[in-house]
């Protein structure tokens, strides 16, 4: 048995050894042994394996220096672990790491490396063999990159329990437990990634893309996810393809012509570099442009992908990154590499021939693959010349900073930290065994597992419940499905003016933590869209359905292709691509364009409107007028002319024209329940106001001329006291009028949406209209009472009563208040309130300017009319014509009663006065001179009939009291006639009155 198993163990080792040469791997020697597996190289030489001779190890091409300084990255953790003095003392961390190639058969070759040493120590056959160059088991692995080939190795590591940290896989199918039993990462899944892409297409408003996957593990499970997140928002996809880097050249040709014919500009590709080169390639070589790329964090800032000579046709890149982390004193350690003082890694030597395009000429073995090396790093990367035989030989002493290559590109670090990360959680998680108390363990009965002797599954155990800080201060701990939940950079590829080279430009971030629609931040002004250009390419079926119109489905059409339809009146739509219009609310309505709800246009009769301005205008002017009139008669109050008209119920008439004035006001404005209840009384109590002024100072003078001798009963019934009596209870029943109203039916403000769709007519609701036909019925009814007696004393003494003017000013009235019931009836809207405005702006003028303005003129610019004498001839004058004209209607009634009696054939006094009374006047008066009234002597007026001759003396001395004037008056006043009658004594008898 043990001569069988020595030669096992000789014949593991032998074939190991074979199969895997000293620069082949990075080892080095510790206690605890980490192992690693890292993608030197891009791929393998393609060969065909026909079986006529043993078959050979395929031969790895194009060298990858990411994937070196990501090697780098673990043994400077390392090394960094060993030197600490409170992490694992006097414990020694070794490594052995290996290139995969970037194919599952050569991580799987190396992967039976780890798992065959970790049998051979599962023999325990240190008493059988004295093995000095014994390696401890490995008990942990760093890796892989892919997430197709860390699944095939999670596959085998899990049959045995050794933890597998990735720093690169995010599929999601890696974080079921069932089937990767031992699998970890430091690196978030796809599934928030492909949430993103979705978030980051919905932002551009685009909803018509393509899709391209890598036909493995990575691709397959990434672009599924994406799916699912496009058809929950309404993003349809119009074309989905797989590729893989071992693609035949016709299956590449048939997916760009896909993408060529597509009219979708944006792409989705989950893919690794290596998988999507080839197609990259054949779209150059098409020169297909115009095409927005959207890129995984797998190929997003590629080396194989980025590079200047690809930028045109994929400078639209948008992609994600992982979030960069700090690794003080990195930089330093990548620029000490040099084959000679790495001793234990054995890829320095070909990463010294890659990067300064030489060969090593010592005596060293030199990698098998060596010169195929330099012929696919010719073709990949454009470094190489060709086989070590065209290469000049390296002198040892280049400066590795001279030359700009991947490896030195340390400004983002991003795939090394999470290699930093991974070898850290491993240390960690083998610093709690070593700290482990016994009782507090995490194995049966608390029990702590041995550190000298510590077994794999025990590690994967503390990995499970591992939680730390790491060296950005951040927390570190796995969930249930061994992943880390981090965040991504989101990065646009822009060229670089200084060297032409690509750069990768932060342009946002995707925070998985935040709330949902929160996560995605962008900064557009940093996109540049192709290279150059700011604007967002359109990539959408259909296009936009702008605001104010929605989607119209097009049969037979996919959901994203449709037409748009405007929004029907009263409906609005205030996005993009709306499904479906919405309706505004009761007071607003659709603008215009039907983008959004505005309020509904208000009318009323506005202060600011030129119509209201005017209107105002006209009030204040009348407020303005009647004001200055009422200035001029309190002026002039003792004048004769403001006497003789009355001068309180003169007062008291201005002051309602005023009121009636200011009343038009309250119709301007937008109406409110106050000025709705105040307008109408106001404006009707104000008129029946003044029309009752009015009518008690026309009735009063014109009973006074046909009443008999004024006694003392007349001048006591027709005194200030029974004149404002009079008034007031015209204008009382008006207000009772209004009170029964406003109790009854109070108007009020009303919001009338029925008389136009997009408009609101703000206006008085009058509660009743019965009670505004009384309001006005009376102002008329009193109206054609002033009217009457108006129009019956047209004839007096103009100083008393304007008669005339009046009559005038009562036939504007009326027609203005007739002309406002059809107007008022065929209008709506503010035009009602305007209609009643001005109707009562009008009448309010019309009786200013008739009852007052000819008197202002006699006293402002005829002061010579303005005397007592020109008062008292004026009506004297009056009274004799009265007289006079009442006697010759006697006498030719005596003289046809004489005929009929068959009176005398001579002639009779009067027959002259009837001959003459066909062409003029038979009594003309003579009027008093200037001369006799500035001499101030006195006037005599005589008037002849046939039967004698009246003659009045006047004299027009002004009194000094009133009581010596009415006797003075009296004496001087003689009447002579022989025929006499009661008019002449009546008049007479009113001169006093003055």
């Amino acid at each position: 048995m043990t001569s069988y198993s020595c030669c096992l163990i000789l014949l593991l080792f032998t074939w190991n050894t074979a199969a895997y040469g000293p620069n082949q791997r990075a080892q080095k020697k510790g206690d605890i042994i980490l192992g690693g597996l890292f993608p030197i190289h891009f791929g393998v030489a393609a060969k065909d394996q026909d079986l006529k001779s043993r078959p050979e190890s395929v031969e790895c091409i194009r060298y990858n220096f990411r994937g070196f300084r990501w090697l780098q990255a673990m043994i400077f953790a390392i090394e960094e672990i060993n030197s600490s003095p409170t992490l694992l003392p006097n414990m020694t961390l070794g490594y052995r790491i290996f290139d995969t190639c970037n194919t599952v058969s050569k991580a799987l070759e190396a992967t039976l490396s780890f798992v065959a040493q970790n049998k051979i120590d599962s023999l325990n056959l240190d008493e059988f063999c004295n093995c000095s160059e014994h390696i401890p088991s490995t008990i942990a692995v760093v890796g892989a990159t892919g997430s197709g080939i860390s699944t095939a190795v999670a596959n085998l590591l899990g049959l045995f329990y050794i933890p597998q940290v990735s720093y690169a896989s995010s599929s999601r199918l890696l974080s079921n437990k069932n089937q990767f039993k031992s699998f970890l990462r430091t690196i978030p899944n796809d599934e928030h990634q492909a949430t993103a892409m979705a978030d980051i297409i919905e932002y551009f408003r685009w909803n018509w893309v393509g899709t391209i996957a890598a036909d493995d593990d990575y691709g397959r499970p990434g672009i599924e996810k994406f799916r699912e997140e496009a058809e929950e928002r309404d993003i349809c996809i119009d074309f989905s393809e797989l590729i893989s880097q071992y693609s035949d050249e016709e299956e590449i040709q048939q997916v760009v012509e896909v993408i060529q014919n597509s009219t979708a500009r944006v792409i989705v590709v989950f893919s690794s570099g290596p998988d999507l080169e080839p197609l990259i390639k054949e779209i150059v070589r098409r020169n297909i442009t115009g095409k927005i790329w959207l890129a995984s964090e797998a190929w997003a800032s590629s080396s194989l992908i980025a590079m200047p000579e690809f930028f045109r046709v994929i400078g639209s890149t948008i992609g994600f990154a992982l979030k960069a982390g700090q690794i003080p004193g990195f930089r330093e350690f990548l620029q000490k590499v040099h084959p000679k003082k790495s001793t234990n890694n054995g890829f320095a030597k070909e990463f010294w021939e890659e990067t300064f395009n030489c060969y090593l000429p010592d005596g060293s073995k030199t990698s098998p693959a060596s010169a195929s090396f330099h012929k696919g790093h010719e073709e990949g990367l454009g470094v190489g010349n060709g086989t070590s035989a065209f290469r000049p030989p390296c002198t040892g002493d280049e400066n590795i900073t001279s030359v700009e290559t991947p490896y030195m590109d340390y400004t983002h670090l991003r795939i090394s930290y999470n290699v930093y990360l991974a070898v850290y959680s491993i240390a960690h998680a083998l610093q709690d065994i070593y700290t482990c108390t016994p009782g507090k363990g995490l194995f049966t009965n608390g029990s702590c597992a041995d550190i000298k002797k510590v077994e794999a599954w025990q590690v994967l155990k503390h990995l499970r419940h591992l939680n730390f800080t790491n060296n950005m201060g951040e927390q570190v701990d796995f969930d249930e499905f061994g992943d880390l939940v981090g965040n991504y950079s989101i990065i646009n590829w822009h060229l670089s003016p200084e060297d032409g080279s690509v750069v990768f430009e932060e342009v946002g971030h995707y925070n998985v933590y935040a709330k949902k629609g929160e996560r995605l931040f962008i900064n557009e002004n940093k996109i540049l869209w192709g290279g150059f250009s700011k604007e967002v390419p359109f990539s959408n079926c259909s296009r936009d359905c702008l605001p104010g119109t929605r989607k119209g489905i097009i049969e037979g059409e996919p959901t994203c292709c449709f037409e748009c339809v405007d929004c029907p009146d009263g409906e609005y739509s205030d996005e993009t691509d709306a499904s479906a219009c919405d309706k505004c609310p009761e007071d607003y309505w659709s603008n215009e364009n039907h983008t959004s709800c505005i309020p509904k246009q208000i009318e009323f009769l506005a202060w600011t409107e030129p119509f209201g301005i005017a209107l105002t205008l006209f009030a204040v002017l009348g407020i303005f007028l009647t004001s200055f009139v009422l200035g001029v008669f309190t002026k002039f109050r003792n004048t004769p002319i403001v006497k003789a008209t009355n001068r309180e119920l003169s007062y008291l008439l201005l002051f309602s024209l005023l009121c009636c004035f200011s009343s038009s006001l309250f119709f301007i404005g937008e109406p409110q329940n106050w000025t709705c209840r105040l307008r109408q009384p106001a404006f009707g109590i104000s008129f029946v106001l003044c029309i009752s002024c009015i009518l008690v100072k026309t009735n009063r003078v014109l009973l006074v001329f046909e009443a008999k001798i004024p006694t003392s009963l007349h001048r006591k019934w027709w005194g200030l006291n029974l004149q404002f009596l009079l008034v007031f209870l015209c204008t009382f029943v008006q207000i009772v009028i209004c009170v029964i109203w406003l109790y009854t039916a109070p108007p009020s403000s009303y919001r009338n949406h029925e008389l136009e769709d997009e408009i609101i007519f703000i206006t008085c609701h009058e509660g009743s209209l019965m009670a505004l036909g009384f309001l006005i019925g009376y102002t008329c009814l009193l109206a054609a009472i002033c009217f009457f007696f108006a129009f019956k004393s047209r004839k007096l003494p103009e100083n008393f009563n304007e008669a005339k003017f009046i009559t005038f000013s009562m036939l504007i009235f009326f027609i203005v208040w007739i002309s406002f019931i059809p107007a008022y009836a065929s209008t709506y809207g503010k035009f009602v309130s305007a209609v009643e405005v001005i109707a009562i702006l009008a009448a309010s003028f019309g009786l200013l300017a008739c009852i007052f303005f000819n008197k202002v003129y006699i006293i402002l610019f005829k002061p010579s009319r303005n005397t007592i004498e020109e008062v008292r001839c004026s009506t004297a004058a009056h009274a004799f014509k009265v007289a006079a004209r009442a006697t010759l209607r006697r006498s030719n009634v005596s003289r046809k009663r004489s005929n009929s009696l068959g009176g005398s054939t001579g002639s009779t006094p009067s027959s002259s006065i009837s001959s003459k009374s066909n062409h003029e006047d038979p009594f003309p008066l003579p009027a008093c001179t200037e001369r006799q009234r500035q001499q101030q002597r006195g006037c005599k007026q005589k008037v002849s009939f046939g039967s004698g001759t009246v003659t009045l003396s006047l004299s027009f001395e002004e009194p000094q009291k009133n009581a010596m004037a009415n006797r003075n008056a009296k004496r001087r006043n003689s009447l002579e006639a022989q025929n006499s009658d009661d008019s002449l004594m009546r008049h007479r008898a009113l001169l006093p009155l003055q």
